[in-house]
């Protein structure tokens, strides 16, 4: 028997679909209906989620997460809006442990965290770097959970050694909500512990940790049900038993869900504080090009890879944000007001391991152009389009590996998340990749996390459905490319200065 309560009826509402959507820096609840065959959804409550410091560490705060997402239930309840299930998405890689009382041992770290430095390195030590990637295709980053638990192991730290469970931050808030411990595919996917083959945790690289597959819970995939929200939730909240949904738990599977896509034939740039490039394939693609590019292989939803490239995206512009006195609080008055500094006067790689977490993003961004020999960025103006140009010719420089690998002609790049907004870094990047730029939905991690709840509840079929009702309930904006031989000049420029 379903655990929803009402039958699907065509063309009609069926009940709320409230999204919990978790980035690195904010958060939202956010409650999505279906009717006459469109989406619509409306912000409840926006808050923020800090990277607490203390004790030398960098931590995230579950439980004010937990906080947050009852503050929004409760809302709900108030409003007397009938609920149809929850959905919970966040960033990737981190994880909470649990101990055999089925209590949170400790906040977790987050993946900004010194305590992985080196970890890595010492980690090949134990199975060749060679051999990670031929088992998970992942990108090699210093925070992937692997290292991230690895490091932990090292430190002889006190949570793993009393961890009963390991769940990822998704499925943490899912299990709050419902007690079941859960591990969803596509969050697991950004771990480095995951197969793509089998679509299961692989021995061998958690074994050397210590660490047993029955330690990350029961796997389901996206649009399984979990489970109910637990008597002490209902009482908390005011609501019933309402299901909860395993969506894409991790945010950029729910976004790439969201792309408006009519064929396979598109690139799609999840643009947020993190920019994420890549293509959606039925299998993944692990060989020596894609190793040697440090592409990654993640799980998508029914079935698909997402095969993409972590790039630093606009984390560049907000913390510059946090240190500028001069620049206006509205950022679209900054990015227009970028527009007024020269072009290509100064470039950076926004992948240079200096802009990861550094003191100050501003002087960080000055060092690179005093040891590169370029200009130093004299005003915030000069500043964001220093930014806004790298990261378009940084897209360039990854589409084009994409295009060497992709199984398919690559015709156009759709871009979901709030970077879509930003019309002259959009315009930017249509010029400097050469192909269409299709921005919307702009919202697109929150709209997938509320098509794949729909999804599980019967009102949509597939992923073609849920792009198809996108595609109407949206409104996209198209980029041409211009200016060929001036981008074609400053690509020359990047990719020298790369080679410096």
């Amino acid at each position: 028997m379903s655990m929803f309560n009402n039958p699907p009826h065509k063309g009609g509402v069926r009940g709320g679909l409230f999204a919990v959507d978790l980035g690195a820096t904010s958060g939202r609840t956010i409650l999505g209906s279906i009717a006459s065959g469109k989406l619509q959804q409306r912000e409840l409550t926006r808050f923020p989620n800090p990277i607490i410091q203390t004790g030398g560490h960098y931590f995230w705060d579950i439980y004010a997460l937990y906080q947050e997402i009852i503050r929004g239930l409760r809302i709900v309840a108030k409003e007397g809006i009938e609920l149809q299930s929850i959905g919970i998405d966040t960033w990737g890689v981190d994880f909470v442990c649990v101990g055999r009382d089925g209590g949170i041992l400790r906040n977790p770290y987050c993946y900004r965290d010194p305590h992985t430095n080196g970890m890595m390195e010492e980690y090949f030590r134990l199975i060749p770097k060679e051999r990670v990637y031929e088992k998970t295709g992942i990108q090699f980053m210093n925070f992937n959970s692997l290292f991230q638990l690895f490091a932990m192991r090292q430190h002889d730290d006190s949570a793993l050694v009393a961890a009963d469970k390991i769940l990822f931050i998704p499925d943490a808030l899912t299990y709050m909500l419902t007690g079941e411990a859960v591990c969803e595919y596509t969050i697991l996917s950004t771990s480095q512990m995951l197969d793509p083959r089998t679509k299961r945790i692989d021995h061998e690289l958690i074994n050397v940790i210590e660490l047993e597959e029955s330690q990350f819970g029961r796997y389901v995939n996206p649009s399984e049900v979990v489970g109910t929200l637990t008597p002490e939730v209902q009482k908390l909240t005011g609501l019933g038993a309402i299901p909860v949904v395993a969506v894409a738990g991790h945010d950029t599977g729910a976004a790439v869900a969201a792309v408006p896509a009519s064929n396979e034939r598109f690139a799609y740039l999840s643009c947020g504080t993190w920019s994420l490039l890549g293509i959606e394939t039925r299998d993944a693609i692990i060989n020596k090009q894609s190793y040697t590019y440090n592409f990654t292989n993640e799980g998508g939803i029914e079935g698909t890879t997402r095969f993409l490239k972590n790039i630093c995206g606009m984390w560049l512009l907000e913390r510059c944000r946090q240190e500028w006195t001069d620049a206006p609080s509205d950022i679209n008055q900054v990015n227009a007001d970028a527009m007024e500094a020269a072009p290509f006067r100064s470039l950076i790689n926004p992948d240079d391991p200096r802009f990861a977490n550094p003191v100050s993003m501003v002087q960080a961004i000055k060092d690179y152009c005093r040891e590169t020999h370029q200009p130093i960025p004299e005003d915030y103006r000069q500043m964001a389009r220093c930014i806004f140009e790298s990261l378009a010719l940084r897209y360039r420089q990854v589409l084009g590996y994409l295009k060497e690998l992709a199984p398919f002609p690559i015709e156009r790049l759709h871009v979901i998340g709030g970077g879509s907004r930003n019309i002259y870094l959009m315009q930017m990047t249509a010029n400097s990749i050469g192909i269409p730029v299709l921005t919307g939905p702009v919202e697109g991690t929150a709209i997938g996390n509320i098509m794949l709840q729909a999804k599980a509840a019967g009102l949509v079929s597939d992923i073609y459905d849920m792009r198809r009702m996108i595609a109407q309930s949206i409104e996209m904006q198209t980029y041409l490319p211009q200016d060929k031989a001036t981008w074609d000049n400053a690509y020359e420029q990047f990719t020298n200065l790369l080679t410096t």
